[in-house]
């Protein structure tokens, strides 16, 4: 089972992968207020969620201690970062503080990842 729960944790890394790097690929853009939400962005979103929810079950399985408020805050930032990206994947330039909130709460979504325990 260890070895599942690290096949997903590699792709939920990918995922987070395709949502940095597609913002980070639109910096430039987005300073000069042309900045869009690639299709990268909103799979990378995607593929944190549905990863996301496979290693919480995962764990349960397994009885591993969980700390549900860091999952549900992490959850709540994907959501938003989720319904930002998906109403606006079309949109030729997106605002910047629109795009903003998105690389901000990406990296926040990392931090709280890496540094709580």
């Amino acid at each position: 089972m260890d070895v599942l729960i690290n096949v997903f944790v590699g792709l939920h890394i990918i995922g987070i992968g395709a949502l940095l790097g597609g913002f980070l690929t639109q910096m430039k853009a987005m300073g000069a207020g042309t900045a869009r939400f690639t299709p990268a962005m909103l799979h990378g979103a995607l593929t944190m969620l549905v990863t996301g929810a496979v290693l919480v079950g995962l764990n349960q399985a397994q009885d591993y201690s969980l700390n549900n408020t860091k999952i549900g805050i992490k959850l709540a930032y994907l959501i938003v970062i989720l319904a930002l990206v998906y109403v606006k994947r079309d949109d030729e330039r997106v605002p910047k503080p629109l795009f903003g909130v998105v690389g901000a709460l990406t990296v926040a979504n990392i931090f709280i990842a890496v540094t709580w325990h």
